[in-house]
């Protein structure tokens, strides 16, 4: 039996300690930069890998990183560990019942963004060269691969970057992370069977049915009896009042552990597994946003930097720069993606403003075309050349999205959004303790102004919303809206809470400032823009201490009033 030496487990630690603190430390610049923070991250592994140090001190970088095989595998099983509860992570953030309720449209963009680029790139790469494949005798699997690797978005770069725009709740949102949901689970599903059907031997057409079977059975039965059985396991924990977030944070990994234990003894991958095992415990409501943050937390914070770190020490990317496939795979991954959804849209027929921005939604590869792009190197299914090009892609289109959709927001027309907030629709709250509480004040005053519309069917109307879609933004903001056929105008209002109202935010903070929306239904162009100037005005430096200063009602409408004409170029967006 071989045991660690204490040199091992000190150059371990010290490995660790490197890249975490560099790793972390060159994200958040990269964040302030507005940029993705992978992208440091995959830097410091690159400086500190073969490409650069290996180059420049090739003494101290085998002494730092040395080929033993024991010593490796230990920060090779770290690196892995963040991947699974990434793709655990991810599936959390996947909300499968507004997929659901949403199936028709949805469906129809996810198949058209998942068959569409699928061609593109197929078409694209089946006549490459040999050189750049791993076996030339398995073009057509190497093809498929590629066809389904450019399909996968990455759903969390443009969540974030919809909720900095203050378009994540709106309709149009919850209709682009539907469709994005199931292009996730299509995606993964298709990849699986793809990469079952490499690592056979030989081609068995029983074998290759079984690796389908088993993929799809797995997934049907996790998402529909696993489902329901989830939401009763944290109902109960709930009920039961068992410490927290511990206690669901505990269950939701060893979920993880087992749906990944489960789906690799069935010759599919772990990661499968983990990623269904967090579509299936996101779907229990008693797994408050807060628990989520946490492990949204736990795996951005430690896990995650260690993995993109660790695939810069894997590869020269100078030898194994390639510009011809870095452009290929580029073209064809944001092309392909962006050409899918724009024809999902217009497939279902949704009004052209959203056309854009849905479209723009679903052009980022990010973290996951790394992940299976990693998972298909170390299985051999391509080239260092081609894996090298594909996290290039994966970067650049999370770098471009951010851009590009402030960029569609902003040619939208002009709006007067400052002239739609009423006086009276502008409050101090005091000794509110509840959402509905916060929501009736507003919903009186739309019931005065418009005739066909009483408070009680308005203040329903907004909690059942509500209940399906929160709308706690986070950092203290909640936007409520509502569109209604027959209203003549839209109604904005805002109130300063004294007391903070929990609102189920992402981040767990108390609410203190609400704006409500009330829309004409048709009038999305109007919807949307009216939301992504509150996301303006909440961005304003020192807004929260002018607000904290108001002490009347008429200076609390004037300073929000100035806040929502601030000029369209000062909206950010975060990678």
């Amino acid at each position: 039996m071989h045991y660690l030496e204490e040199h091992q487990i000190f150059l371990f630690l010290v490995q660790v300690g490197l890249l975490l603190g560099l790793a972390r430390a060159f994200g958040e610049l990269f964040r302030k930069w507005g940029q993705p923070a992978m992208t440091a991250e995959i830097l410091v592994g690159v400086f500190l890998g073969p490409t650069l140090l290996g180059r420049v001190a090739p003494g101290g970088f085998e002494a730092l990183f040395p080929p033993d095989a024991i010593q490796q595998a230990m920060l090779e099983t770290v690196a892995w560990l963040g991947v699974l509860f990434l793709l655990l992570e991810t599936g959390l953030e996947i909300d499968f019942s507004i997929a659901w309720r949403q199936r028709g449209s949805a469906m129809t963009i996810a198949l058209a963004d998942i068959f569409i680029p699928m061609f593109v790139a197929f078409a694209a790469v089946v006549f490459l060269p040999a050189h750049y494949l791993a076996d030339p005798d398995k073009r057509i699997i190497f093809s498929l691969f590629m066809a389904t690797v450019m399909t996968i978005s990455a759903m969390p770069v443009s969540a974030r970057i919809f909720k900095d725009l203050h378009l994540l709740k709106t309709d149009m949102g919850f209709l682009t992370m539907s469709a994005l949901a199931v292009n996730d689970i299509i995606g993964w599903v298709l990849f699986s069977i793809i990469l079952g059907i490499f690592l056979q031997t030989s081609v068995d057409p029983m074998q290759i049915f079984l690796i389908f079977f088993y993929t799809v059975a797995f997934s049907t039965l996790a998402l529909t009896f696993g489902r329901r059985g989830s939401i009763r396991l944290f109902d109960w924990v709930k009920a039961k009042k068992l410490p927290e977030p511990g206690t669901s944070l505990t269950l939701t990994c060893l979920l993880g552990l087992l749906f990944g234990s489960f789906t690799q003894w069935l010759g599919l991958h772990a990661l499968f597994g983990f990623f269904i095992a967090g579509v299936v415990a996101g779907e229990a409501k008693s797994l408050s946003e807060e628990t989520r943050g946490v492990i949204s937390q736990m795996v951005h914070s430690i896990f995650i930097p260690l993995f993109f770190a660790n695939i810069g020490l894997k590869i020269d990317v100078v030898a194994n720069f390639d510009w011809f496939i870095v452009g290929l795979v580029s073209l064809i991954g944001v092309g392909g993606r962006f050409l899918g959804a724009w024809i999902g849209v217009w497939l279902v027929k949704i009004p052209r403003v959203d056309w854009s921005l849905i479209s723009i939604a679903h052009i980022p590869g990010g973290m996951m075309e790394i992940v299976v792009a990693l998972l298909a190197l170390e299985n051999g299914l391509i080239t260092e050349p081609v894996f090298v090009g594909i996290v290039f892609s994966a970067v650049f289109s999370c770098v471009l999205m951010g851009p590009w959709a402030a960029r569609a927001l902003h040619r939208l027309p002009p709006l007067p959004v400052k002239d739609f907030l009423r006086r009276d629709s502008v409050f101090f709250l005091e000794g509110v303790k509840s959402v509905e509480e916060v929501v009736r004040p507003f919903v009186e005053v739309i019931a005065r102004v418009e005739e066909p519309f009483t408070a009680e069917d308005l203040l329903r109307s907004v909690m059942q919303r509500e209940e399906s879609f929160g709308t706690g933004m986070g950092e203290g903001l909640a936007i409520p809206h509502v569109r209604l056929d027959g209203l003549r105008a839209p109604v904005l209002g805002f109130a300063r809470l004294k007391e903070g109202v929990a609102w189920d935010a992402p981040d767990g903070k108390a609410v203190r400032d609400v704006f409500f929306l009330a829309s004409p239904g048709g009038a999305d162009d109007v919807h949307v823009q009216i939301l992504a100037a509150i996301g303006r005005a909440m961005q304003q430096e020192g807004l929260e201490e002018a607000l904290e200063a108001c002490r009347d009602g008429d200076a609390l409408f004037k300073r929000i009033s100035r806040a929502l004409d601030m000029p369209k170029k000062n909206v950010k967006v975060r990678v």
